[in-house]
């Protein structure tokens, strides 16, 4: 009776495993045929032959409005975006998440609680704001724009990782070093930061994930020459032709999501250990 019910049970997943996995299929197998299979085969069928000329059409020669090369320059602009954006908001979030735990103050309570509202709050109500602002530093249609629009919008998800893994550490770690004549900063880079290898990784994921897939930000405050690539994918899928290449659309949108999914495969499980490990917890 247990075989049973546990051949059931994973029966049932490979269902929905295989249900979820469905679109993904229909888009890998579409970007493969060539636009006469796509019209006069099955939308599940398997390609006749192997045809990447829509992934090199995408990267390097796809139209997006009155530009015709692909998405590479919106990846770029993604993947110079992305670095310093993941690193300096994950930066900052650890070391809000040691001080609101291990060096409290008078009012940190409220101060966290204050940075909370960053978590829930509507990203719509700081477009105007952050645009008069970014315009008032010099930095609006730029790439470094975007980088602190994605670290100031970051960093209360980043902060509450932290200090919710660092209410975990034991504070006689941190009372002990003081005892030794170590300094903020050196207790930070010598104790704290090597203990938090977890929750490091489950930022790093997160800020990655979600400023790669950003869209919002992006056709807002984004330049002609700055634009990362949901914009250009956005364009890519709607910009008019004579004939629509629906091989050309789903080899852009994988390229797009290539990023993701390598980071999710690679680290995935890493992700899991440190939710887990004291992510969400506090």
């Amino acid at each position: 009776m247990k075989t049973f019910h546990r051949f059931v049970l994973f029966g049932l997943l490979a269902v929905f495993a295989a249900f979820f996995l469905l679109p993904f299929y229909v888009m890998l197998v579409t970007s493969l045929k060539d636009m006469n299979e796509i019209r006069n085969g099955s939308l599940l069928a398997l390609p006749q032959a192997l045809d990447f000329t829509s992934w090199f059409k995408a990267w390097g020669s796809a139209c997006t409005g009155m530009d015709c090369s692909g998405l590479k320059p919106y990846f770029f602009n993604s993947l110079i975006m992305i670095v310093p954006a993941v690193a300096i908001s994950t930066t900052l979030g650890a070391l809000n998440g040691y001080v609101l735990t291990k060096w409290r103050f008078k009012g940190s309570e409220l101060l966290f609680s204050l940075m909370l509202f960053g978590v829930f709050m509507p990203l719509q109500v700081v477009l105007l704001p952050m645009s008069q602002v970014l315009g008032w530093v010099g930095l609006s249609d730029s790439v470094w724009g975007l980088v602190c629009v994605h670290v100031l919008m970051g960093l209360a998800s980043t902060t509450l990782f932290f200090r919710n893994y660092y209410i975990g550490l034991p504070d006689e770690l941190i009372k002990a070093a003081m005892l030794d004549g170590a300094g903020f900063f050196r207790i930070f880079w010598r104790i704290v930061l090597p203990l938090s290898t977890p929750i490091l990784v489950v930022t790093v994921i997160w800020q990655f994930t979600n400023i790669w897939n950003d869209f919002l930000f992006g056709v807002v405050f984004s330049g002609a020459d700055s634009k990362p690539i949901t914009v250009g994918l956005n364009n890519l899928a709607n910009t008019s032709s004579s004939v629509k290449e629906y091989n050309v659309d789903m080899a852009a949108a994988l390229i797009a999501a290539l990023p993701t999914l390598a980071v999710y495969v690679l680290a995935g499980k890493y992700f899991v250990r440190g939710l887990t490990a004291g992510a969400v917890k506090g």
